[in-house]
């Protein structure tokens, strides 16, 4: 695939998620998908992947993520964005706050054969659980 259609693969595997369409991730991820920055507990492959979303979109069904940048080189994409939510959901094991928050997101994914094979991501977490008022702000 160009680096162009490997950009366009992660625009829609991004709209998949913000749509919630969940079912579409079936025609974006590799069944075996390796997730760097899996829960222990979770499913691993595109089963984890998506009980990891659908846990994200019952705490947080307002998460968008938008695609700051895209860079795309051989089977390599990195992606840049800004995650916005709303906790309205049970997140963590805590009662919703209804706090929103806003972080930079990055990640790099692996295609192979038209699908995401492979997803390294950093989030601020740290900034999610202080804008929702789960952790103390620093001072």
């Amino acid at each position: 695939m160009s680096a162009e259609e490997n950009k366009n693969l992660i625009r829609r595997y991004q709209d998949a998620y913000n749509s919630g369409k969940l079912d579409e991730l079936d025609k974006i991820l590799a069944p075996n998908l390796i997730s760097h920055n899996h829960l222990p507990d979770a499913p691993t492959g595109l089963v984890g992947a998506k009980a990891v979303h659908q846990g994200l979109l019952v705490a947080f069904p307002d998460s968008h993520t938008t695609i700051d940048d895209l860079v795309a080189e051989g089977d390599r994409v990195v992606m840049r964005g800004t995650a916005t939510g709303t906790n309205t959901g049970s997140f963590m094991g805590a009662p919703p706050t209804g706090k929103s928050f806003k972080v930079t997101t990055m990640s790099v994914f692996r295609i192979a054969n038209g699908k995401i094979v492979e997803h390294w991501g950093v989030v601020d977490g740290t900034g999610v659980l202080q804008q929702l008022g789960l952790m103390p702000m620093p001072g």
